[in-house]
């Protein structure tokens, strides 16, 4: 009798996970050792440019400082990014249900998103008396687009002979938003998602830039404005390296919520296992 044969393991390096975390970190250690050997070989004085040994050096120095604008700047970003969430996926089953609604309304989504939010954050400030809430309002139009969009758009992309089917079968609106329509539009949701969670991050700083809040609620974007007048590069570099960070982070968790969802059943999550 023949042995049975054992399934050959697939090398940890060849692993398509395990690709994804080795790979990128191979290339920052040799970014790292770039800037670091620039710095040291033309002589950049740190209040130009940091080495990075210096940033990581001020980021731990100063963590009693950046940590607290850092929760400060996180809080605004994932209140910013689930009203974002919430409001959009309304917005797109309203959308979906009437090619009238969508059209007449569709212009004044996508006016949201090319008006710079420089520009609307001072009103928003003024006219939201709480500080709070006006970065959460501000982060939140800058968030919503990518939702909205993507949603919608997996919303009617159905399949024309389930369509048929279903209304064959005589399904309510309902029945077919629910059981056709939202499980299909998932990985176009969580697209969206990823898109959005970056997006709230990036809101969320330029209303700290414009309203320049400071005291105990300051959040990064204000410690980066006082380092820079203080002329405290190494400083700023820390409190930006906690921004990217922060949205590395959140990109990743959008990813992994992805394939937690879809991983089970569809391909544009299997595909990545």
């Amino acid at each position: 009798m023949s042995r049975p044969t054992t399934p050959t393991r697939t090398p940890l390096l060849l692993r398509p996970r395990v690709q994804q975390v080795v790979y990128p970190l191979l290339v920052l250690l040799v970014l790292l050792g770039a800037w670091e050997g620039a710095v040291d070989a033309l002589e950049l004085p740190a209040y130009l440019v940091p080495s990075p040994i210096l940033m990581f050096k001020t980021l731990v120095e100063d963590a009693g400082m950046l940590m607290p604008a850092l929760w400060v700047t996180l809080k605004i970003t994932l209140l910013s990014f689930a009203a974002a969430t919430v409001i959009g996926v309304l917005i797109s089953f309203l959308f979906v249900q009437s090619r009238l609604i969508e059209l007449a309304l569709l212009p004044y989504a996508v006016l949201l998103q090319v008006t710079p939010i420089v520009a609307v954050a001072p009103l928003i400030i003024i006219w939201v008396k709480d500080p709070t809430l006006s970065l959460v309002v501000c982060a939140t139009l800058v968030a919503l687009f990518p939702v909205i969009s993507n949603t919608t758009l997996g919303l009617r992309s159905v399949d024309p002979d389930l369509l048929a089917y279903f209304r064959m079968k005589r399904a309510s609106r309902w029945q077919q938003l629910i059981r056709l329509r939202v499980p299909g539009a998932l990985p176009y949701f969580f697209g969206g998602l990823r898109i959005s969670s970056g997006l709230a991050l990036i809101g969320a700083v330029v209303a700290e830039f414009v309203a320049g809040t400071g005291g105990s609620g300051a959040g990064l974007a204000y410690q980066i404005l006082q380092a820079g007048f203080q002329l405290n590069i190494p400083r700023m570099f820390a409190a930006l390296l906690l921004i990217s960070l922060t949205g590395v982070l959140l990109f990743a968790l959008m990813g992994l919520l992805a394939r937690w969802a879809l991983g089970g059943w569809h391909s544009s999550a299997q595909a990545q296992e």
